[in-house]
């Protein structure tokens, strides 16, 4: 990129990423590396949302399990992570977070967990309310691999698996070859 991004989109659970990832770009600026910041943006799960609710969740409940956590360790040092760089947290609903997991498996062949999910599907809901500027620098990182969590992969599959027997000539069958 050569400079920071306008924006940059993280899932939050802990909110330990966010909180790190401000203090690169602080300290990247800070070097003379860097003559903007970006604002943070943090999206949460709607049944896991302390941010959102301003209040610790007992029993924080969404598919996404890596950002099922209502009491986030790193509540302060994210609150100021936000406040400083102009950021929010938000939350998206487990619809749009396997609405955003199934898109980017289909149109990028990308395999992230729910979790990481939440970063596209809070852009969506950014883009759809007309908060990102045109032209702007968006990243998103997707924190987890779809391995993390491969019930959910299994569960909310478009497509049935193929089971086939453990050997070479089986697999290359099964795949057309």
């Amino acid at each position: 990129l050569g400079d920071a991004p306008d924006m940059h989109v993280l899932p939050v659970g802990n909110a330990g990423n966010i909180t790190a990832y401000w203090k690169g770009y602080r300290e990247y600026a800070d070097a003379g590396h860097s003559d903007t910041l970006p604002r943070m943006m943090g999206f949460q799960a709607a049944g896991a949302a302390p941010f959102v609710e301003d209040a610790f969740i007992d029993n924080p409940e969404t598919i996404a399990s890596a950002i099922r956590i209502g009491k986030p360790a790193s509540w302060q040092p994210a609150k100021a992570a936000l406040q400083f760089s102009a950021g929010k947290i938000d939350k998206v609903t487990d619809e749009e977070i396997l609405t955003a997991y199934r898109m980017i498996t289909a149109q990028e062949g990308i395999f992230v967990e729910p979790a990481s999910a939440a970063a596209l599907a809070g852009i969506i809901k950014l883009q759809n309310a007309g908060k990102i500027d045109e032209g702007s620098i968006v990243v998103a990182t997707m924190t987890g691999h779809g391995l993390k969590d491969p019930d959910n992969a299994v569960e909310h599959a478009k497509v049935e698996a193929t089971t086939v027997e453990p050997n070479l000539n089986a697999v290359r069958a099964a795949i057309g070859l």
